[in-house]
């Protein structure tokens, strides 16, 4: 009996899932808000990836500089 339970169980789940999923593909507002989630994070990609660069070109400078003084 508890596989027949099991199955009810997935059935439900498969058809509500069908419902919100189709729900929210067909919702002209969640699409606008999917849109700007996905830009806004993009955004704070490359800019996180533009940091990174910078702080990696500053301690090379810094290393170089420490080379330098340590030659002196």
């Amino acid at each position: 009996m508890a596989g027949g339970g099991n199955f009810v169980h997935r059935v439900l789940s498969y058809v509500v899932n069908e419902v919100v999923v189709n729900g929210l593909a067909n919702n002209p507002s969640f699409q606008r808000f999917a849109v700007r989630t996905s830009k806004r994070i993009e955004d704070i990609s490359n800019k996180a990836a533009q940091t990174k660069q910078e702080i990696a070109e500053k301690l090379k400078d810094v290393s170089q500089n420490m080379e330098s003084f340590k030659k002196h």
